[in-house]
């Protein structure tokens, strides 16, 4: 093993880097299926959706920059949920979902944990650069599996509580209501992600130091 010191990027940075992209790729579909909804009905919202995160990807093609895997997996997503919204034209089944989609990602995050690959070990790459050297590193293997029990119970209970909404309301109060918890959710979820992951560094760093 390289015992070599690695200084990560500072939460301002990462902040600057990771916000963006959630915004992007996951509050704006959103905001544009609702807006759209209200103003020419079901099918031009779900129009609007897949047409805005299918722009931002040929935006970054065009511009020869890498397309973040968290925005290919939302273009999957909203792929087939528009699909089934055009297939049964109600607004509840495409809204839906996304709740279910996102269970089935936090199964998949407990299943990649049995293959001893957690997911969020790649995905991570979207908003900060790991060298190799650290990512295979025991205590960061050991972060990536706890941090991704972490995300997995999350995204589960957050979606099961989506659904609950959905299917007790009016689709503007689930859409309020959804906003204000995944963002509740996902910042808590995301400062504790950063704030372990910078004391495993700090860790890896007095590990150096001592060698």
């Amino acid at each position: 093993m390289d015992h070599q010191p690695f200084t990560p990027p500072h939460l301002p940075s990462l902040l600057k880097q990771a916000v963006p992209m959630l915004i992007e790729g996951v509050f704006a579909p959103l905001a544009v299926f609702y807006a759209t909804l209200t103003l020419i009905g079901l099918n031009g919202a779900l129009v609007a959706a897949l047409a805005w995160v299918y722009l931002g990807m040929l935006w970054r093609v065009v511009r020869r920059t890498r397309v973040p895997g968290t925005m290919v997996l939302t273009a999957v997503a909203l792929t087939s949920q528009a699909a089934l919204g055009f297939w049964t034209g109600s607004a509840v089944v495409y809204l839906i979902q996304p709740e279910v989609g996102t269970i089935c990602l936090g199964l998949v995050l407990l299943a990649s944990l049995r293959l001893r690959r957690p997911l969020l070990a790649k995905l991570a790459q979207d908003f900060v650069h790991l060298p190799a050297f650290v990512l295979k590193h025991e205590r960061v293997r050991q972060f990536f599996v706890r941090v991704t029990l972490l995300w997995a119970f999350v995204l589960i209970a957050n979606s099961a509580g989506n659904i609950w909404l959905l299917l007790n309301g009016s689709i503007g109060s689930f859409m309020l209501l959804r906003t204000v918890a995944m963002a509740a959710a996902m910042g808590l979820a995301i400062a504790v992600s950063v704030w372990g992951f910078r004391r495993v560094l700090h860790r890896l760093n007095l590990d150096a130091a001592t060698a």
